[in-house]
């Protein structure tokens, strides 16, 4: 079987393309010598994925930001705010991905939201009435001609035209279905270029067809790619989906003139039954995707040929290939030289899982493929029990009761103790946890690492960042606190550092969105919490104010959703374990006098299935429940905040509702606060402070802006529940835009507060 990878990381195995990108916006280093920092990862990646054998090797999986991005600019849907800076194509690009602040001009950046059910964030594309789609962009065709040049002729890949359109934001009348011609004439057009330059196959990548899809949508699907694949000529076309199964469209996406069509066998509930019952065009090739793309565990060699065997029965040739591109799992297990090698042996990232699909390719070759070398020791491996068993954690998940997800009073009665407690100003300001993360406060946990200093050292070093940062948020006016979170690395990694069942790597790092990366600690074992994670400089930020000071946290959901978790047991039960844990700390934060704690959940939503039908069972009867238990055992007068950021909210808003906090801020400001009417139309009980300007773009909001969404806000939110805040943590900034921001807020909030009074 000839074997194919969706796509693989492009930041690097050392993070270069990071380094690079922000030298670049700092204007440390130019154009030429961002882009030769560029090019080299990708001359690497493409002869390490040539050297393992791989027969179907991506192109233009590459991108400075983001792949999404990548095609508005392609396609030239790209706002006229940013083509009118009068940039460099490069400068728009990321000033469209970051925003833009300078003698230019002052503009915003696009949109971001979660990729699918990862932790992927995407550049929403913005379409207005008046775009002209049409081919505008080179990159695919140069990427193609430089690994051509390279001797290796690519399987180019591209965001799929229904995918696009569907991701797409419309400002103006038009809906999707008024770019359909424009859209397959630009896509057309890319095949033909292609074909011109000789590549064999394109590859349109097409997510959005696992998602439910109503008749409309499906139409627009036909529509497309009737007009598409009458003019693909001699490049063959492959239709690659990912994250789930095609059950709405299977009969319209195999009937359709496409030469392969790519299906996901780990993630796609339904894939394999959908060919069993269905069967498969034996005049299109089947792009399997037997091999998990989004985790690091290594696969089962028995499960692989087990369902290739189904497949073999139903269709006719076969391609061995990932479940999704590799972009979602760290790069190579070469750089990690702390993981025992009893650890170590059950993991693959990137690198290896290319080694995987060629032993796949070399077992299915074999006459007897389960008698081979690489067949029985993989059989070995997955045979292996693996420490970590902690019996009293999951005897206290199994005798949870309904009682134990309930926070008594009701949150009505609370809201009245509260804010008699607390006595806050109308339009209470807050951050959501972290300050900038500054050089020397890494190189302090850096040297900790390498004991460079001790830990005495260390911890005076941090409450020195602790008290100015206090001081700081004094000074600007903040209504309540928090103590900048200058210990953590990440807010999941720090936590998990602090539980036992966590392992961690050095160097296992993920593109998140940009240049933002994290390094997702791996779930291992049972959870539990050995000892306190937070009090202590919770209690010491307390002691330097007056001002209530938050306990920050971490909610089980994000943790676990943001680690790369067990695949032996199931994703509540692993849930509810980092839940008892939490409700602890929660507990122990509570009785050292710390009245205000935040739970962060910014991940609810990233492990919610794609498909309705299975959100309540799979995912929402117990990801609700896991923070309700966290927090159903504090005082009626201790407030309970959550964030939640980067995703689509209003088809779950209820829920989040349901999760009985107290105050919750969400990311609003890159979405226009387009939240503001799904709050409202539900009658949102909570308090909430929808965040008022962007912290993931260099640019300093005045505060003229921020009172303008504050009074967009007082349309929709009653006076008495709304909050003042940025609209994620501050980590990622620096200190010259978060100072003026902060100030910009507090001001703005006061004069609202009088406006309003």
């Amino acid at each position: 079987m000839n074997t194919s990878i969706i796509g693989y990381p492009r930041i690097g195995g050392l993070r270069e393309l990071k380094f690079a990108s922000e030298k670049y916006f700092r204007g440390e280093i130019d154009q030429a010598e961002l882009e030769k920092v560029a090019k080299q990862i990708r001359l690497y990646d493409l002869d390490l994925q040539k050297k393992s054998g791989l027969d179907f090797i991506p192109s233009n999986d590459f991108s400075y930001y983001d792949g999404v991005l990548d095609t508005a600019f392609l396609l030239n849907a790209v706002p006229e705010r940013y083509t009118s800076l009068g940039l460099s194509p490069l400068d728009t690009f990321f000033a469209a991905a970051r925003g833009y602040q300078g003698e230019k001009g002052d503009v915003k950046a696009l949109a971001m939201k979660k990729w699918f059910n990862t932790n992927y964030h995407y550049i929403v594309p913005e379409i207005d009435d008046a775009a002209d789609i049409k081919l505008a962009g080179t990159k695919p065709f140069d990427l193609f001609n430089e690994a051509l040049e390279n001797g290796v002729k690519t399987k180019p890949v591209i965001v799929g035209a229904y995918t696009f359109l569907k991701l797409a934001r419309y400002i103006g009348k038009k809906t999707a279905a008024d770019f359909v011609d424009a859209a397959a004439a630009a896509y057309s057009e890319i095949l033909k270029k292609f074909a011109d330059l000789g590549a064999e196959w394109v590859q349109f990548d097409e997510p959005s067809l696992v998602m439910d899809m109503t008749a409309e949508d499906k139409k627009l699907f036909v529509s497309l790619y009737e007009k598409i694949l009458s003019a693909k000529g001699s490049v063959k076309v492959l239709a690659q989906t990912y994250f789930g199964d095609v059950r709405d469209v299977y009969t319209e996406l195999t009937s359709l003139a496409f030469d392969g069509i790519g299906l996901d066998f780990v993630e796609g509930k339904k894939s394999l039954e959908l060919v069993r019952a269905n069967g498969f065009p034996k005049d299109k090739i089947l792009f399997a995707g037997l091999v998990n793309g989004k985790n690091i565990w290594k696969c089962s060699y028995e499960k692989v040929l087990a369902n290739l065997e189904i497949l073999k029965a139903n269709a006719g040739e076969i391609v061995i290939n990932t479940s999704c591109s590799l972009q979602h799992v760290p790069v190579t297990l070469a750089n990690e030289s702390k993981l025992p090698e009893n650890v170590k042996k059950h993991f693959a990232f990137a690198e290896e899982k290319l080694a995987e699909i060629a032993e796949l390719k070399k077992i299915t070759s074999a006459d007897a493929p389960e008698k081979t070398e690489e067949y029985l020791a993989n059989k070995a491996l997955h045979s292996e029990v693996r420490s970590g068993a902690n019996d009293e954690v999951r005897a206290k998940v199994a005798k949870l009761t309904d009682k134990d997800f309930t926070r008594l009073p009701a949150f009505a009665e609370r809201e009245k103790v509260q804010k008699e407690r607390f006595k806050l100003p109308l339009f209470p300001t807050t951050t959501i946890g972290s300050f900038p993360q500054t050089a020397d406060v890494k190189g302090a946990r850096k040297d900790l690492r390498t004991g460079n200093i001790t830990n005495d050292e260390y911890e005076t070093f941090m409450k020195k960042k602790i008290a100015e940062c206090v001081a700081l948020q004094e000074e600007i006016g903040l209504d309540v606190l928090v103590h900048g979170e200058f210990e953590r690395n990440d807010m999941v990694e720090y936590f998990g550092e602090c539980l036992d069942g966590y392992i961690f790597t050095e160097k296992a790092w993920v593109q998140s969105y940009g240049t933002r990366c994290v390094k997702p600690p791996v779930v291992w074992g049972d959870i539990s919490r050995a000892k306190p994670m937070t009090v202590k400089w919770s209690v010491y930020a307390q002691s330097l104010t007056s001002k209530p000071m938050k306990g920050m946290l971490t909610g089980p959901v994000t943790i676990l959703n943001w680690s790369f978790p067990r695949e032996d047991i199931s994703l509540k039960e692993s849930a509810l374990q980092i839940a008892l844990a939490i409700r602890e700390e929660v507990l122990d934060l509570e009785a050292n006098g710390i009245s205000i704690i935040q739970v962060d959940e910014a991940a609810l939503r990233e492990k919610l299935p794609l498909r309705r039908a299975d959100w309540r069972e799979d995912y929402l009867d117990w990801a609700i429940p896991a923070f309700r238990y966290v927090h159903s055992g504090v005082r009626p007068e201790t407030q309970i905040h959550t964030h939640m950021c980067y995703s689509e909210f209003a088809d779950i808003i209820k829920d989040i509702d349901n999760m009985d906090a107290d105050v919750i801020t969400f990311e609003a400001s890159r979405s226009d606060l387009t939240i503001l009417d799904v709050l409202k139309e539900n009658n949102f009980r909570t308090e909430v402070g929808p965040g008022v300007y962007d912290i993931h773009s260099p640019r300093v909001p005045s505060k003229e802006e921020i009172k303008a969404a504050v009074a967009k806000m007082l349309d929709r939110i009653p006076a008495e529940k709304l909050w003042v805040n940025p609209d994620c943590g501050l980590k990622t900034r620096g200190t010259k835009e978060t100072v003026p921001s902060l100030t910009n807020l507090v001001n703005a909030a006061k004069e609202a507060r009088n406006e309003n009074s």
